[in-house]
């Protein structure tokens, strides 16, 4: 090593300091070059020295990156931090090396149980891992105006100064593109002059943590001298920490820094990253944009643009989108040729992916978003091996995980489970539990090929993040079925609605816990008993009514649960009457959508008791009893109009009203007497809210002349107040719906039944039924039902000879 770069990267007869950018590729193998030429007796590694122990996982067959070291209170699982390591990430590639030659490694920060007892106090919580928070190389700083800006993203200050304005070009260009020179510490020493002349600059910028820090790591790189001897010490830390590490302190000055520190007692383990998660300032701060670019550039053994360019077109090829081999090619002139009209070295990520828009996407970034999701961010996920210390829910959720051949992938995938198969039902039990415990690993979406109970949809994504969640959940139990029951039983207890009660008891039915739904039940009846309100009820009964559902599915015991839900029914339907008088606008809405609830609820709890799934306590007057609720509630004027609209229309689609009386009871409400808000909103109860009442309007023009007539009488100065009210039913139609009533009212719609009739009918269709078109689709009708006789106009079934001719019915031709 020459002398002018040895007084760069070391301070005399002192440790080898290497200066990186996390996450950088190019510093990972300028890391590796300088180790294997250095050749030192340890490895000291920005990181929390409670990770001592767990470097040698390191080199297990298990151990796959991108992986990140976790550190969480172990009274307070929440309070954590991670620190990530990818492939191409320097801190990694160190201890790669280290594991391959014997040498040992020793992390040198700040311990964990500093940092986050420091972020408890109400210190800088983003920075309390310990790694400082910018982008780019550590940077240190703080405070305000260009410090603060330097403390972010120091090398942002370099590339303004070199001529740039974005520092990822910067880095590409003197770092990324610079080939394998013949001095392999000439990159340490340059960064490390660099880091030194903005330290003069611009210091810490009077923020106190990365002093404490730097006091902290000179202590552990002093230590390791006095172990190793002075010149066998090889330090991978921040670049910005450099001019730091060299800086000639007493020891008596960095114990002064450090005395007094808080402490907590924390916990360190191996957790899986993602490259997704890398793409964010976490851990060491040293978020990067592109970590699939990154380690593209870092495993590429030579032309990593063509290698880059071949990726992207197999990814848009298995999109089925035409890119073939001439595009590649075509894609790489271009590249080229863009880096060298921009006085570039090498093609980086701007050139290829203005290539890849202008070659492979045609213009469009539509695919080109695909591109940058799926290969410049990349939904890699990491690996840890089994003998990674873990809390004990985590290991038997990943026993659980194993035998239900569930694997945590970072990429979103939809989950379809049929719960007649006992390990699709396993699954669904375990992602609910995991639900009722914070751990939002799945999400239940709506099945696409079924609506019945026995099939549900999930669609997973494993996060880092959720390891510290199972970390959490861990003071609830030790196995997932304990951890969820403990869970059930405290929230059932803490529960402020009546409301939350009935969804937590359907929660604990689709989880199948046995012993938490007593516990429940008991809450639940609790306070079933107190409430009075009845817009709780109104709430807590549909989700009551589902956990009868689900447990009929699952074969669970829901006796006690029926007799709840009856009981509340009940007490729903007395309730009901006062509760819907005197309400303003917002209430007479909100209580629309309890009576559109209650009355799915009913309707479900009807089924049931016929059934004999949940005990005669559900008995077959349920409906009966809600019906004549409706129409008290359909015939009183104290009735907000909305809600006595809803129950019209509930009546009249459950065939409760004789033939006309719907059109009386509207006739009523939109009588002269009537307020036009007040019918206005009588219209948006009856045929609104998503209730096909578009249709029905189409179909029975005696309802849609009442509404026209009642429109068209509207005084003026009133049109203004209901025509919001209007708006908001009918723009709710489908558009085709919309055309035909307009069509239907600018013709004039005509009575049903007496009046006269309307010439002309609906534009397109006949005023009468052609029978014989109809009669012609008979045949083909007989041959999907299978009933083998078919009818044409004017001709009859005729059987088969019954001798010889052998066989049934044959169709008679039609014509």
């Amino acid at each position: 090593m020459s002398d002018e770069v040895r007084g760069t990267i070391r301070a005399g007869e002192g440790p080898l300091l290497l200066g990186v950018r996390h996450h950088g590729p190019g510093s990972a193998r300028a890391v590796r070059a300088a180790l294997e030429e250095g050749a030192p007796r340890v490895v000291l590694i920005e990181g929390p020295p409670e990770a001592d122990a767990l470097v040698a996982l390191a080199a297990d067959e298990g151990m796959r990156p991108p992986v990140a070291l976790l550190a969480h209170v172990v009274d307070e699982p929440g309070r954590s931090a991670f620190w990530p390591l990818a492939e191409f990430s320097p801190e990694w590639v160190a201890i790669k090396w280290a594991a391959g030659a014997g040498v040992p490694v020793r992390f040198m920060d700040l311990p964990a149980a500093h940092s986050l007892a420091r972020a408890e106090e109400g210190q800088d919580a983003a920075a309390a891992p310990g790694p400082s928070g910018n982008a780019d190389g550590d940077g240190g700083g703080g405070g305000d105006g260009d410090v603060e800006a330097v403390r972010i993203d120091p090398l942002a200050v370099l590339a303004e100064t070199a001529g740039y304005d974005d520092p990822e070009r910067w880095w590409e260009d003197v770092v990324e593109h610079r080939g394998a020179g013949a001095d392999v510490f000439a990159p340490f020493g340059a960064l490390g002059e660099a880091m030194g002349a903005l330290r003069e600059e611009y210091g810490t910028g009077g923020h106190d943590r990365d002093l404490v820090r730097e006091a902290y790591m000179r202590i552990q790189v002093r230590a390791a001298q006095r172990e190793f001897g002075a010149d066998d010490v090889a330090v991978v830390c921040g670049a910005w920490h450099v001019p730091a590490l060299r800086q000639k302190v007493t020891v008596a000055a960095d114990r002064a820094l450090l005395k007094g520190l808080p402490k907590v007692k924390v916990d360190m383990t191996w957790v899986p990253w993602t490259h997704r998660r890398l793409s964010r300032a976490s851990g060491y701060g040293a978020g990067i944009a592109s970590p699939g670019w990154y380690g593209h550039l870092f495993s590429a053994p030579d032309r990593p643009v063509e290698r880059w360019l071949t990726k992207v077109a197999r990814l848009l090829r298995d999109e089925d989108r035409l890119v073939s081999s001439a595009h590649v090619i075509e894609a790489v002139r271009l590249a080229d040729t863009l880096a060298a009209m921009r006085g570039r070295p090498l093609p980086g990520l701007t050139e290829t992916t203005d290539a890849i828009r202008a070659v492979m996407c045609e213009g469009s970034d539509v695919p080109l978003s695909l591109v940058h999701d799926k290969l410049v961010v990349g939904d890699v996920l990491g690996e840890v091996p089994d003998a990674a210390p873990a809390v004990p829910l985590q290991r038997d959720l990943t026993r659980l995980q194993r035998k239900l051949r569930l694997k945590p992938e970072a990429l979103e995938r939809e989950l379809e489970l049929d719960l007649r198969k006992e390990t699709d039902a396993a699954r669904s039990r375990l992602l609910h539990r995991l639900r009722l415990l914070g751990i939002g690993w799945g999400e239940s979406a709506a099945s696409r090929g079924s609506t019945g109970t026995f099939r549900e949809t999930w669609r997973l994504r494993w996060e880092p993040e959720l390891s510290v969640r199972v970390a959490e959940a861990g003071v609830w139990g030790t196995t997932v079925l304990a951890a969820a029951t403990a869970r059930a039983e405290s929230d059932a207890v803490g529960a402020g609605a009546l409301a939350d009660v009935t969804a937590l008891a359907e929660r604990c039915l689709l989880a199948e816990l046995p012993d938490a739904l007593p516990v429940v039940m008991r809450v639940l009846a609790d306070r079933a008993a107190l409430d009075a309100d009845v817009g709780h009820l109104a709430q807590a009964l549909p989700a009551l009514v589902r956990s009868l559902r689900y447990g009929d599915v699952r074969g669970t015991d829901t006796a006690a649960l029926g007799e709840v839900a009856v009981g509340l029914a009940e007490r729903v339907f007395v309730g009901l009457p006062p509760a819907c008088a005197g309400l303003d606008q917002d209430a007479a809405v909100e209580m629309r959508g309890h009576v559109d609830a209650v009355h799915q609820a009913v309707g479900l709890l009807g089924e049931l008791g016929s059934t004999g799934s949940t005990g005669s306590a559900l008995g077959a007057g349920m409906r009966v009893r809600w019906y004549s609720v409706l129409r008290g509630l359909g015939e009183r004027d104290s009735v907000a109009g909305v809600v006595r609209g809803r129950c019209v229309r509930i009546l009249m689609d459950g065939g409760e009203l004789a033939e006309g009386e719907a059109a009386r009871y509207m006739g009523l409400a939109l009588s002269r007497g009537t307020e036009p808000a007040e019918a206005a909103a009588w219209i948006e109860g009856f045929v609104g809210g998503g209730s096909g009442g578009g249709m029905l309007l189409v179909h029975d023009e005696r309802l849609l002349g009442l509404v026209d007539d009642w429109l068209s009488g509207v005084p003026d100065r009133a049109f203004t107040d209901v025509l919001p009210l209007l708006r908001r039913t009918f723009s709710a139609y489908e558009p085709g719906v919309r055309r035909t009533l307009g069509e239907l009212v600018r013709r004039g719609p005509g009575s049903v039944g007496g009046s006269t009739a309307v010439a002309g009918g609906i534009p397109g269709f006949g005023t009468e039924l052609d029978a014989e078109r109809a009669d012609a689709v008979l045949p083909v009708l007989g041959l999907l039902l299978g009933v083998g006789v078919g009818f044409g106009p004017g001709v009859g079934p005729r059987s088969g000879a019954s001798g010889g001719g052998g066989g049934g019915n044959e169709f008679v031709g039609v014509g």
